[in-house]
């Protein structure tokens, strides 16, 4: 579809003479084969194809990286089209508001528009502190529930008690634990 979409907007193209416009680039319109013609025109309805667009294909989409959309913003109205008559004359002749309406008539944002922050950061940010409260949450429900209770022999009693019982028993008397213990002057040695 975009080869025949660009096959007949360079037929039918015409560059005017003029350097700036915001009507289409072609003085004439596009001219589509019917069957393209039945394939495209349903989706888009009554907005002019103005272009070869970002991939060929018949949509709009706002990009600073591609500022030429294919089609129109909006679809041609009489307003609009007595403003597109009205612009092939002296611009001088147009009024701000008439110019911004042509403007908004073939594009949805403007360049500072399309750039301006739109605050989805937030929207980021809250998704990861919810999900590292949900995550925190459940380990808590985890070690509470789920988990047997640790073993006896982790705390601190039972460690100096076993530490006492080795000492009693001496066990390790010439590299091990006792034979770093005092046992006359029953201390660490130093």
């Amino acid at each position: 579809m975009s080869n025949h979409l660009l096959r007949a907007g360079l037929r039918a193209t015409i560059l005017p003479h003029r350097s700036i416009s915001l009507s289409a680039v072609c003085t004439k319109n596009v001219v589509l084969e019917q069957k393209l013609k039945d394939e495209i025109h349903p989706k888009i309805g009554n907005r002019e194809i103005v272009g070869f667009g970002l991939n060929g294909l018949a949509t709009y989409v706002d990009r600073c990286e591609f500022p030429c959309p294919a089609i129109r913003f909006k679809e041609d109205t009489p307003e609009v089209l007595k403003l597109r008559e009205k612009e092939k004359g002296d611009w001088k002749n147009l009024t701000l508001e008439e110019k911004k309406a042509l403007y908004r008539a073939s594009f949805c944002q403007t360049f500072s528009e399309i750039n301006a922050p739109t605050g989805e950061w937030k929207m980021f940010l809250s998704v990861i502190l919810l999900s590292l409260a949900a995550t925190g949450w459940i380990m808590l429900f985890v070690k509470k529930f789920v988990y047997p209770p640790p073993p006896k022999n982790l705390t601190r009693e039972w460690q100096e008690k076993m530490l006492q019982k080795m000492l009693d028993e001496e066990q390790g008397r010439i590299m091990g634990i006792s034979s770093k213990w005092d046992y006359e002057k029953l201390e660490w040695k130093k």
